[in-house]
C-alpha cells in the first residue's frame, strides 16, 4: 500500500474499500426508506440533565430538524469546511449538530463534558474553530462557563438552554424559528475524503492531541461492530457512551443510519435508567464498560425484572473482559458480549460470536485481523494489515507468546495527529504507514498461522518486576471476579531491588473488609503466576476514570 495520502485513497478506493458517500448520504437514504420510522430518542431524564423536552423524532422529523439546525449553523456564519467545537451531554440536539455539519460540509470537534477551561484552551489555541455549542446547565449547575475562561478563544458561543451568557447566541428561539420556517436545505459539497471530525485523546504526553478523521475513515471502522454485532435492518441500539470519540462515532453514528435503526440516547450512566431503557425500548444492541457488565452478573437481582428478550449482543471494552461475565451472559441470558478494541486513531479489532464462538475465548481473544493466511467474516477484516513488533529490536514478531506492540494501517486509520510539531520522527507512524498503537498484544491460539492476538496491557502501563512484564490489566480481569471486591485496579510501585512491584487499588463491596492477603490467596487460586502477585494493598472508595469509563492509572500511581 501506498503511504501517501493521494495513494492510499486511489488504493482504498479502487478496492471498494473508500465510497464517494457521506453521512448526510446516509442520512438521506435513510429518511427516503423509513420516514416513518423512529429515528432518535433522548434519554427520559432529559429535563433534570440539561433542561428541555425529552423527544423522539420520526426518520421525517429527523429530516426536518437536521434541515433547521443547518439553517442555524449556517446564519451564525459555519460555512463549508469551518470548525465546529461542540461539548454537550448525549441529547438529541448534539446527535442533529453532528449531521447538521455534515449537510453543511464543516468539521465537528466534540468535547467530552468533563473538560474544563485547561482543556478548552488547548482545543482553542490548536484550531480555529467558527464557533463554540453548549448547553447552559448540566445536572442541575450551570455550565459552558468555561468556554469564556481567559485564554479561551472561540469567535461566537451558542448555547442551548435558558439563562444563555452575556455574549452567547440562544439557539432555543434561533432553533425554533429555522423549524417553523422549515426550508430544505442543500445537500452537502463535502468530499467523501474531507475531514469530518477532530476528537480528542490523550497521547503519550498525557496532553488532548486531536485526531482529524475523514468520513471514509469512519465508514471503514464502523464494519468492525456492525459485523461483530450482526446489527440488522430496524434495531434499537442504546448508546450510553458520550458522542466524543470511536464507540459512539464508528459504533453508533454510521452504523445507526446504515441500518435504518432507532437510536436511543443516554448519558453515563444512571443504571436504573439504562436498564429501563433497554426494557423500554425493546433494545437489541448497546454497549456497556467491563465493570458494569460485572456488576450485573454479580448482583443477581438487578435483572430480575428487566425485560432482556430483544436484546441481542451488548457490546464491550476499554479494559479486558472476564471469562466468567461473557460465559454468565451467554448461558444466563443468551447474550453474546462482544469484545471491542477500537481508537480514534484507527484500531479495528472485534470478536464476535461469528469471530470467536467460545465465550470464554472471546473474553481474552482477538482475531488477528489483516493477517495473510487468515480469513474472517467481518469486513474490516480485509480492509487493513496488522502485526506485533518487538519494542527493543524493531523486528516483526511471528511467533506465539512473545509480546509486541500492536500496528496497524489501511482503511480505518487516521493520517496523523492534528499538530505533530513537537513529535520526534516516526513517534506516530512506522515505516511504509504502520501506526504504532502503544498497546501490547501476543499472538495465541493453534493453527499455521495463528489465529488470534491476545491483549496483554498498554505499552507505559506495564509493571517490569524483577525483569519480568507484569500487565495490570491481566490482573484487574482475575479481580474483577474477587467475591469480596467492588472492582479493583493494579500498578506498579518503585522498588530499589527489583525496579517495580504491584499494587492493587482495591474498592470492597458494601460492609466488606479485604486484606492483602485475601487478594493474593484469591490470584494463587486462579494459577497466576507469584511474580505477579500484589505486594501491597490500598483500600479506595472509588476508581478514577476518564470520559470512557477507562482506569487512569497515572492517577493512581500518583498517588503512591
Amino acid at each position: 500500500m501506498g503511504t501517501s495520502r493521494e495513494e492510499r485513497i486511489r488504493s482504498f478506493t479502487e478496492r471498494g474499500w473508500w465510497t464517494d458517500e457521506t453521512l448526510d448520504d446516509l442520512l438521506r437514504q435513510a429518511v427516503a426508506a423509513h420516514p416513518e420510522r423512529t429515528a432518535l430518542v433522548d434519554p427520559p431524564n432529559r429535563p433534570d440533565l440539561c433542561g428541555g423536552k425529552a423527544q423522539r423524532l420520526s426518520y421525517r422529523d429527523l429530516g426536518r430538524h437536521v434541515d433547521a439546525w443547518a439553517q442555524v449553523l449556517r446564519q451564525q456564519g459555519v460555512t463549508a469546511g469551518d470548525i465546529v467545537v461542540a461539548q454537550m451531554p448525549n441529547i438529541s440536539e448534539f446527535v442533529l449538530i453532528y449531521l447538521a455539519v455534515a449537510r453543511i460540509g464543516a468539521v465537528i470537534s466534540p468535547l467530552p463534558v468533563q473538560y474544563g477551561a485547561h482543556e478548552l484552551r488547548m482545543v482553542s489555541q490548536a484550531l480555529p474553530a467558527k464557533a463554540y455549542v453548549g448547553v447552559t446547565r448540566l445536572n442541575g449547575q450551570p455550565f459552558g462557563m468555561q468556554a469564556f475562561a481567559d485564554g479561551v478563544a472561540f469567535p461566537q458561543h451558542l448555547f442551548l438552554g435558558e439563562e444563555t451568557p452575556e455574549g452567547a447566541v440562544p439557539l432555543d428561539e434561533a432553533f425554533a424559528n429555522a423549524l417553523s420556517d422549515s426550508k430544505p436545505q442543500a445537500g452537502s459539497t463535502a468530499d467523501a475524503n474531507d475531514v469530518y471530525t477532530i476528537c480528542w485523546t490523550s497521547g503519550t504526553t498525557g496532553t488532548p492531541k486531536g485526531v482529524p478523521r475523514t468520513y471514509n475513515q469512519w465508514a471503514a471502522i464502523s464494519w468492525a461492530t456492525y459485523d461483530a454485532a450482526g446489527l440488522r435492518d430496524g434495531d434499537v441500539l442504546l448508546n450510553p457512551f458520550p458522542f466524543v470519540n470511536m464507540a459512539s462515532i464508528g459504533g453508533f453514528l454510521f452504523n445507526w443510519l446504515r441500518c435504518t435503526a432507532t437510536l436511543v440516547l443516554h448519558h453515563p450512566l444512571d443504571l436504573p435508567v439504562f436498564l429501563g431503557q433497554i426494557a423500554s425500548e425493546g433494545t437489541t444492541f448497546t454497549i456497556a464498560p467491563p465493570a458494569l457488565l460485572n456488576m450485573l452478573l454479580k448482583q443477581e437481582g438487578l435483572l430480575e425484572n428487566v425485560d432482556l428478550s430483544r436484546l441481542r449482543a451488548i457490546g464491550s471494552g476499554s479494559a479486558p473482559l472476564s471469562p466468567w461475565m461473557v460465559k454468565g451472559f451467554a448461558e444466563q441470558h443468551g447474550i453474546d458480549i462482544v469484545n471491542l478494541f477500537g481508537s480514534n486513531e484507527g484500531i479495528s479489532l472485534a470478536a464476535g460470536p461469528r469471530e470467536i464462538s467460545d465465550p470464554e475465548q472471546r473474553a481474552v481473544l482477538f482475531p488477528r485481523f489483516g493477517v495473510s493466511g487468515l480469513e474472517w467474516s467481518n469486513r474490516v477484516a480485509t480492509m487493513i494489515e496488522t502485526r506485533l513488533v518487538d519494542l527493543e529490536t524493531g523486528a516483526e514478531i511471528r511467533d506465539k507468546d512473545a509480546p509486541g506492540e500492536l500496528q496497524i494501517r489501511g482503511a480505518t486509520v487516521f493520517d496523523g495527529y492534528l499538530a505533530e510539531a513537537g513529535e520526534e520522527p516516526g513517534d506516530t507512524f512506522a515505516e511504509h504507514g504502520w501506526f504504532r498503537t502503544g498497546d501490547l498484544f501476543e499472538i495465541a491460539g493453534e493453527g499455521d498461522p495463528p489465529a488470534f492476538y491476545r491483549f496483554v496491557g498498554r505499552c507505559k502501563d506495564i509493571i517490569v518486576r524483577g525483569g519480568y512484564n507484569i500487565s495490570p490489566d491481566e490482573l484487574d480481569a482475575l479481580l474483577a471476579s474477587h467475591p469480596q471486591l467492588a472492582e479493583a485496579a493494579c500498578v506498579g510501585f518503585p522498588d530499589e531491588i527489583l525496579g517495580e512491584k504491584v499494587c492493587v487499588f482495591a474498592v470492597p463491596k458494601a460492609d466488606a473488609e479485604v486484606t492483602l492477603a485475601d487478594v493474593t490467596q484469591f490470584l494463587e487460586q486462579q494459577g497466576l503466576a507469584r511474580f505477579k502477585l500484589p505486594e501491597r494493598l490500598e483500600v479506595t472508595a472509588h476508581l478514577p476514570r476518564n470520559a470512557l469509563g477507562k482506569v487512569v492509572r497515572g492517577e493512581l500511581r500518583q498517588r503512591l
